[in-house]
């Protein structure tokens, strides 16, 4: 064991029996299941810790704000209404092909493969869950 790792079970030790660790969200718990099988193991750290971090690429936002819109245009019966919200969905879809087409991931056979999980995740068509 190198001294880090001792340094490190010793604080641990300390703040268990000072009761520091007495109040955390999930003592006693199993902790929530964080699926990240869909990314490479070499990237997951580094997703995991811009997910902790609050940080949500702007695909993924345009994506869901994409899904929101066709959304409200499907429950829409305004015709005023709906031809705002279709001006909108076609913005954000716009806008949206230009960011992938920027980032070179229009044509990256891994990034659709990704891209049926997020959509199936914000639809909640359930596909990617039965693959």
């Amino acid at each position: 064991m190198g001294i880090f790792s001792r340094l490190a079970e010793e604080r641990i030790e300390e703040a268990v029996r000072s009761g520091e660790l007495d109040n955390l969200a999930y003592a006693g718990k199993k902790l929530p299941i964080d699926d990240l099988a869909h990314i490479p193991e070499d990237l997951r750290m580094s997703y995991r810790m811009l997910k902790n971090a609050g940080y949500v690429p702007e695909e993924v936002s345009l994506r869901k704000e994409c899904v929101r819109l066709h959304d409200l245009l499907t429950a829409c019966r305004n015709e005023g209404e709906q031809a705002e919200l279709k001006r909108k969905l076609s913005e954000k879809e716009l806008r949206l092909r230009m960011l992938l087409e920027e980032r070179g991931l229009s044509g990256s056979s891994a990034f659709f493969q990704y891209e049926d999980k997020v959509r199936d995740q914000l639809t909640g068509s359930g596909k990617a869950e039965q693959e």
